[in-house]
C-alpha cells in the first residue's frame, strides 16, 4: 500500500463517485477503478458498496477512512513544518559569545531583532571565552558566535566585523589616575594589571601590550581571569586595574571609574560575528543575514 492509494481512496469516498473523484484527482476513472480493487484485493474486504448511482463505503471502510484522513492529515502537517525549517522559519541557532560582546549594546538588540523577525526560531546562546567559541565552531557545536578579537582565524570559519569600539582604564574609587583628562599611557608603567586569562582573549590586549612597549615598558600583569567581569570585580576589591572595552562601563559603576587612555586609537576593540564558511542550518543563516543587515541599517557610534 501506498499513499496514494490512501488519497485515491478518500477522494472517492468523498466524492461517492469514481467518476467524480478521477476528475478531483486529474485521472481517468478505469485506472482509478483499477487501484481501488488492488487496494480491496491486497487488503482482504471490501470498501465500498457499488451502486447505480456510485459508491458507500462499507463498515471496514469506514473505519479506514478515519484513520487515513488522520495519517494524510498529520503528513501533510509534517511536510509544512519540515519545509520551513528548511527554509529557516522553524530551528535552533546555538550562539556563543563572550561575556564583553554580550555586553555591547549591539548584540542584545540585534538579536531582539532577530527574535521578531523569527518569532519560532530557538536561540541556545552559551557564554564562553574566544579560545573555546573558536573550538566550538569548528567542532561544529556552535552555528554563530560574537566575540571580540579571534584567539586564531581557522580557514573554515568566516569573521565579519559588527562594530568597534575605544578600550577603558578600569580604575578603583579613588585611584591617584582618575582624571576627566585621559591619561598617558607612560603613567601606567607601575600599575598591576588584571587582565582576562590568555589564550582566552589574548587579542583584547595585544595592541595594548604592544603601545606600551613602545613606551618603554612592558604592563606588570599580576592576576588572570576567565571573565572581564571578574577582572573588574577585582579592580572594585583593589587588586589592580584593567583594560575593557567601552561598552562595559555600565558595570560596577559604584565602585570604580572608568577612563581614557591617551592615544587609544591604537588598541581598539572590535566585534566580530563569526560564523562557518560552509554554513548548513538555514534558520543560523537567517541569524547571519539579519545581524548584518541590523548593523548595516544601525552602525555602531561611540
Amino acid at each position: 500500500m501506498e499513499l496514494r492509494h490512501l488519497r485515491y481512496f478518500l477522494a472517492v469516498a468523498e466524492e461517492g463517485q469514481f467518476t467524480r473523484a478521477a476528475s478531483r484527482l486529474h485521472i481517468q476513472q478505469p485506472p482509478l477503478s483499477q487501484q481501488i480493487q488492488e487496494l480491496e484485493q491486497e487488503l482482504g474486504f471490501a470498501l465500498f458498496v457499488r451502486q447505480p448511482r456510485g459508491v458507500i463505503l462499507t463498515a471496514p471502510g469506514e473505519t479506514l477512512a478515519a484513520r487515513a484522513r488522520s495519517v494524510l492529515l498529520e503528513l501533510d502537517n509534517a511536510v509544512i513544518q519540515a519545509r520551513r525549517v528548511a527554509q529557516g522559519h522553524i530551528g535552533t541557532v546555538r550562539v556563543a559569545l563572550t561575556s564583553s560582546a554580550a555586553f555591547h549594546p549591539l548584540t542584545p538588540t540585534a538579536i531582539r531583532n532577530f527574535r521578531e523577525l523569527y518569532p519560532e526560531v530557538a536561540i541556545d546562546m552559551t557564554e564562553v571565552n574566544a579560545a573555546d567559541i573558536i573550538e566550538m565552531m569548528v567542532d561544529d557545536r556552535a552555528d554563530a558566535a560574537i566575540l571580540r578579537k579571534p584567539v586564531h582565524a581557522p580557514e573554515s570559519l568566516r569573521f565579519e566585523l559588527l562594530a568597534e569600539e575605544r578600550m577603558l582604564l578600569v580604575l578603583p574609587v579613588g585611584h591617584r589616575l582618575i582624571s576627566s583628562r585621559a591619561v598617558a599611557l607612560e603613567k601606567l608603567a607601575d600599575e598591576s594589571f588584571i587582565f582576562v586569562r590568555r589564550p582566552g582573549a589574548p587579542g583584547m590586549y595585544a595592541d595594548f601590550i604592544r603601545a606600551c612597549r613602545s613606551k618603554g615598558f612592558e604592563p606588570h600583569v599580576v592576576e588572570e581571569v576567565p571573565r572581564m567581569v571578574t577582572a573588574i570585580n577585582l579592580v572594585a576589591a583593589g587588586g589592580g586595574i584593567s583594560l575593557v572595552p567601552a561598552s562595559m562601563h555600565r558595570y560596577h559603576q559604584e565602585s570604580v571609574r572608568y577612563c581614557r587612555v591617551a592615544g587609544d586609537r591604537a588598541f581598539h576593540a572590535p566585534l566580530h560575528l563569526v560564523t562557518r564558511h560552509d554554513l548548513e542550518n538555514p534558520a543560523a543563516s537567517h541569524f547571519r543575514q539579519t545581524l548584518l543587515a541590523f548593523v548595516h541599517q544601525h552602525p555602531s557610534r561611540e
